[in-house]
């Protein structure tokens, strides 16, 4: 019962996080300043021709309740006719709306950037987490020692260095070594799949490259300092006393105990990494997620901005919600708190 009430409690959580996000999500976009139909509408057009327009993509309605329209035929449903309502009913449609500029259904462009967004996202991770763990640990195995500095400064210097200066730095050091930007190299037809993937997989390195150096100086740093304190306990003593190998003595009792905070920050740093990803796909001329939003906002595509930031925010609250689960079975104490 304990496990299945920490689940319920925490889906709650999760549930009530994902209806604030909506509701933001909504009003964020809206109070941005200018008008989103400036760059469909000519001038010269009509005012009839223009109102039309506003009429079909729903922005001559209300904002939150259609007051005027109710007091008018006292109908209930007419209190309801507004933007908000018609965007809740579309998401339980599971409808994203239309896009303003492309005249596409959102959901149609989201799919076709999602793949590159979830593959570059996917190795930055991994090489984050990956690099982050294996120095984090041995900088606190070799604390205060040379080792321990060089890993403390590079981690606290990535850290600090936001994306796109990054991304800048990496484009100029590996100019004429791999891809300046795109997915692909256009107008080659490859003889296989192989070949194909071995061009995205080029095209790939300097944007994963460039996610996994920005995550991996929190991973190092979380995992040094938990790693730290797992040494100081009286089993790590122990397992010395008994002569066991270093690598024996990491791999067997400390690392899954200082595993437990890198489950939490590679939950929160999911939001900095989907933060970044708009700079980094920007600056490598990626097509996913990130460059779509990025071309959005320049051109006040409300509906696509609401999409992409609904389905970014929705994967960190699953994130966080795992992570939740994750802790909880890694650290059974969890449950009972």
């Amino acid at each position: 019962m304990h496990r299945l009430d920490f689940i319920l409690r925490k889906a709650a959580f999760a549930l009530i996080t994902l209806i604030a996000v909506i509701t933001i999500n909504f009003y964020l976009f809206r109070i941005v300043p200018g008008d989103p139909l400036t760059m469909m509408i000519n001038p010269r057009m009509r005012p009839e021709t223009q109102e039309r327009i506003r009429e079909q993509f729903g922005l001559t309605k209300p904002i939150w309740l259609n007051v005027t329209a109710y007091k008018e035929t006292g109908e209930l449903s007419e209190l309801f006719d507004s933007q908000f309502i018609h965007y809740l009913k579309s998401l339980g449609r599971g409808d994203l709306g239309e896009s303003f500029r492309q005249k596409r259904p959102v959901s149609e462009l989201i799919v076709s950037r999602l793949g590159p967004t979830l593959l570059l996202i996917f190795t930055g991770e991994i090489g984050g987490i990956l690099l982050g763990t294996f120095l984090g640990i041995i900088a606190a195995w070799k604390v205060r020692s040379k080792v321990d500095v060089a890993s403390l400064g590079i981690g606290l210097t990535l850290f600090a260095m936001p994306p796109f200066w990054l991304g800048i730095v990496l484009l100029i050091l590996a100019r004429g070594v791999f891809p300046a930007g795109g997915y692909i190299t256009l107008g080659i037809e490859f003889d296989n799949i192989f070949v194909r993937w071995l061009d995205i997989a080029r095209h790939l390195v300097l944007p994963a490259t460039t996610m996994a150096l920005v995550l991996f100086g929190s991973y190092m740093i979380v995992v040094r300092n938990s790693t730290l304190e797992v040494l100081a306990e009286d089993y790590i003593l122990t397992a010395k006393a008994k002569g066991y190998k270093a690598m024996e003595i990491l791999r067997l009792h400390a690392l899954k105990n200082a595993s437990l905070p890198l489950v939490t920050i590679i939950a929160l740093d999911l939001g900095i990494a989907l933060g970044g990803i708009i700079q980094i796909e920007t600056i490598f001329s990626w097509p996913g997620l990130g460059r779509l939003m990025f071309e959005a906002i320049g051109q006040r595509d409300y509906p696509v901005l609401q999409g992409v930031f609904l389905l970014l925010t929705v994967g960190v609250i699953g994130a966080n919600f795992l992570a939740d689960l994750t802790y909880a079975y890694l650290d059974p104490r969890v449950k009972e708190a």
